[in-house]
């Protein structure tokens, strides 16, 4: 099917094509929406909604590009405005241990925005580590323990301080540099 087939068929309610194009687009969207908010729950929700104005304001629409372009455009533009939405705070100093961590990406580079975003989603990649390693982490890059200190606190080895922190980083950096990389895209 054309493009200009599919969109003039839906701009008619043709729920059939409408179907088509949701089952053909559905999943890697909502991939693509995880790529920006790391919550499978929210980049489904947002893809819906994406959807539903699709539908809605097919009438309305001149898309120019193909609909699948302007659909990953919509999904991007709906997820940096959810993330602008969510309340930001830096008490816990996020964006210090994300310079620590990540050292080798320039936060300088970003925006504002883009920092509360990355800093967003570096809260979220460290509450979803497990819980002796995010206690490892908030020890070392918030309350600025030494790794002897960390290790009598917890009752455990410095070696196991290191390894966890060691870790820790590498499942940060996995996840928080496609981030990185998409915001660096969206520059150029």
């Amino acid at each position: 099917m054309s493009q200009r087939f599919i969109l003039t068929e839906i701009k008619k309610k043709n729920q059939k094509v409408f179907k088509k194009l949701f089952s053909d687009l559905y999943e890697e969207l909502v991939v693509y929406a995880n790529g920006y908010l790391f919550d499978k729950n929210s980049s489904e929700d947002i893809v819906q909604e994406a959807f539903i104005y699709l539908w809605e304001q097919a009438e309305n629409l001149h898309i120019r590009d193909s609909i699948k372009s302007y659909m990953y455009v919509m999904i991007r533009n709906r997820c940096l405005n959810y993330l602008k939405s969510i309340k930001v705070r830096d008490s816990l100093h996020i964006l210090d241990l994300n310079t620590v961590i990540i050292g080798n990406h320039d936060l300088d580079a970003f925006s504002q925005h883009d920092r509360q975003i990355i800093q967003v989603q570096l809260q979220k990649v460290i509450t979803e580590l497990p819980f002796k390693m995010q206690e490892i982490v908030r020890l070392r890059f918030i309350s600025n323990y030494k790794y002897s200190e960390i290790a009598d606190e917890l009752g455990i080895s410095v070696n196991t301080v290191k390894t966890q922190l060691k870790r820790a980083k590498t499942k940060i950096s996995a996840s928080i540099t496609p981030l990185l990389i998409l915001l660096l895209q969206s520059f150029h």
